[in-house]
């Protein structure tokens, strides 16, 4: 297997696999997606902060795959990386984008840190409207996955930032989806809507979870499955989808209550 450098892509000297730069890939969605694509043969470019096991997630997926895998270190709450980035990639055959890289905080929003909602406005928006916007204008043919929430759907009174991140995350891949299919351009943006998943989202946001943890495994495949099926919208889960009708044909005003019930009993 020969190996692309970053610095001096070549076609003529590189295998012709299709590249992913995934974010947020060392633990979590974003590691279950990651060995999902590699197993379809992805080579893959794998975005954290944690060196440790970003090198161990490569170490097991090039032996297991035969594929190539990029490790790169760095906090996309600095914008700055995310142009970083992709100026190192983007002469590779790049096929798809996860922006899954994010996090939350459960508190009042008078209690909670401004610093940290400020961080987290810009790894779960603006590193995600960067990295997203420079896919679209660099690729001509490919997807992009952009990891929402269910907290998209409905104000989300105790987690109000971080449901706030995550309804522009929908509305904003929604919309470009369609001006994308518009413009007969050959990317295609699924939007992936899950709702609480057994990962280390709820330890980094301090909340205590007493409800039903969807599998991480099945809310990836979920996500993969559907972004391959040029799919607009991915909502994991039976009862996710019939929460999602609920919250379509179910008042704001009888909506924020429940909410605030749900997320105050996370509060640690």
């Amino acid at each position: 297997m020969t190996k692309c450098n970053a610095s001096d892509f070549s076609k003529e000297r590189c295998e012709q696999t299709m590249y992913a730069i995934i974010t947020g890939a060392s633990s979590g969605i974003g590691k279950e997606i990651s060995t999902l694509l590699a197993a379809r043969k992805y080579n893959l470019i794998l975005v954290a902060r944690r060196k440790d096991r970003l090198e161990l997630l490569k170490s097991k997926l090039e032996k297991k795959y035969s594929i190539s895998v990029y490790i790169e270190v760095m906090d996309l709450n600095n914008a700055k990386n995310c142009f970083l980035l992709f100026e190192k990639y983007k002469a590779f055959p790049l096929s798809i984008l996860v922006n899954n890289a994010g996090f939350g905080k459960v508190g009042h929003f008078s209690d909670c840190s401004l610093q940290n909602e400020l961080d987290m406005i810009q790894t779960n928006i603006v590193a995600l409207h960067i990295l997203t916007k420079l896919f679209i204008k660099n690729v001509n043919r490919g997807n992009i996955l952009n990891v929402a929430s269910m907290a998209a759907y409905t104000p989300s009174p105790v987690l109000a930032t971080y449901g706030a991140t995550k309804s522009y995350v929908y509305s904003l891949s929604r919309a470009i989806n369609y001006e994308l299919k518009k413009q007969h351009k050959a990317i295609h943006i699924t939007t992936l809507c899950p709702g609480p998943v057994d990962t280390e989202f709820h330890a980094v946001a301090n909340a205590s979870m007493s409800m039903h943890l969807q599998d991480v495994k099945s809310c990836a495949k979920a996500a993969v499955d559907g972004m391959f099926h040029n799919k607009s919208v991915v909502i994991p889960g039976f009862s996710m989808r019939l929460l999602h009708i609920l919250i379509k044909i179910s008042p704001v005003s009888w909506a924020l209550p429940l909410e605030y019930l749900i997320q105050s009993s996370k509060k640690q």
